[in-house]
């Protein structure tokens, strides 16, 4: 194998752990996103189930009230009764007093079906109210851990950053660029072997001139389709496959 294909498997090797690094570093702000709007969704919730309640209390209040005011109702029918004397109005008080009675039996009724809406509703609140702080420790430890992780890997990148460099340093520029444009416009590796008579990038078939040169190692040879960076090794079978 030529010395330059050498250093060019070494630059790959550090350009693909660069790239691991830089994928694994750029997915974390994604998932503090993500752990961020379920925190935030677990919260809407708990508010949600805590202003029902609110709002059944308040009803509740205005059935509580609305009960007061018939009660008022009765006292003053009743101090009149007591006042009038005449017969045709003090039936027509009592008649007024009976349906404010009635009408409390209702608002009563009323009310204790609210206190069970209210209750249930307690109950829901509570139940959310654990979920969303169980959410709460998860996303902490979470964040935490992504915070440390993030932080090894901006270390290591700056390392393999470096690593990268002084590699690239060692291949004659010419070919670094020409190996730098394959980089930018190839995805995957762009320094391939050859097994089964075609390219490693490509899988195009090879002409048999082209397999022995790189079986000889003396050439730089490049796939005449898709220009990768040929190379072999002694452990690659050059046998066509059927």
């Amino acid at each position: 194998m030529l010395e330059i294909i050498e250093k060019l498997l070494v630059l790959q090797d550090r350009d693909q752990k660069l790239l691991a690094l830089r994928e694994e570093t750029q997915a974390i702000p994604a998932e503090l996103t993500t752990l961020e709007a379920k925190a935030k969704s677990a919260l809407a919730a708990l508010d949600q189930a805590k202003l029902k309640v609110k709002q059944l209390e308040t009803e509740r209040k205005k059935l509580e009230l609305e009960v007061d005011s018939k009660k008022l109702l009765i006292e003053k029918y009743s101090l009149q009764q007591f006042q009038t004397k005449k017969n045709e109005e003090y039936r027509a008080l009592s008649h007024e007093i009976d349906g404010c009675k009635g009408a409390i039996v209702k608002l009563e009724d009323q009310q204790l079906e609210f206190m069970e809406k209210i209750e249930a509703a307690q109950r829901q609140t509570a139940a959310v109210n654990e979920e969303a702080q169980a959410t709460k420790r998860t996303m902490d430890t979470r964040v935490a851990e992504l915070k440390k992780r993030e932080e090894k890997l901006l270390q290591d990148l700056a390392a393999a950053e470096a690593e990268r460099s002084a590699r690239a340093i060692e291949v004659d520029e010419s070919l670094r660029n020409k190996y730098d444009r394959l980089q930018k416009s190839k995805t995957g590796r762009v320094v391939v072997g050859i097994t089964h008579g075609v390219c490693g990038g490509c899988h195009m078939g090879l002409s048999r001139s082209i397999v022995l040169q790189c079986q000889g190692g003396r050439e730089f040879m490049q796939c005449p389709n898709c220009g990768r960076i040929l190379y072999y090794t002694r452990d690659m079978d050059l046998q066509v496959a059927d």
